[in-house]
């Protein structure tokens, strides 16, 4: 195994209805994606994630190409009860929009990014995920 460059402990102990922390970080309220409590939820922690992610990973390409573009990804995350009833599903997209860069261009960059994105890999081949590509608009 290879050593590691970053590790973090994220501890929750209170469950959907609570405070989740970062050891020695953060702490967030969390609560209920469909209650009208305060708090974030896991579907906004997931999208930040990917969003920010997705991101790093379009500018780290530019950058090995000797470009410089701002990069906007918008995310949205769905929760969606399966057919069955038994179950339920999040419905993934990822909108990114790059300043200055053809659409046909940028569709590369993005589909190379969420081939490369950490977080992109975690979700992997999961049917309910898609990347879309936009103009940029500031």
């Amino acid at each position: 195994m290879t050593e590691s460059l970053y590790h973090t402990e994220i501890i929750n102990d209170e469950g959907l209805n609570g405070t989740a922390y970062v050891k020695d970080g953060i702490a967030v309220v969390t609560s209920d994606p469909l209650a009208d409590t305060p708090g974030t939820n896991p579907e906004q922690l997931f999208g930040l994630s990917w969003a920010t992610c997705l991101n790093a990973t379009v500018a780290a390409l530019l950058k090995g190409r000797g470009m410089e573009a701002k990069c906007k990804v918008e995310v949205h995350v769905d929760y969606h009860r399966e057919e069955s009833g038994r179950g339920y599903y999040f419905d993934l997209k990822a909108i990114i929009a790059i300043e200055g860069l053809e659409l046909e261009l940028a569709e590369k960059i993005a589909q190379s990014a969420h081939k490369r994105c950490p977080v992109s890999k975690i979700i992997g081949p999961y049917e309910h995920v898609s990347i879309a590509v936009v103009p940029y608009v500031a």
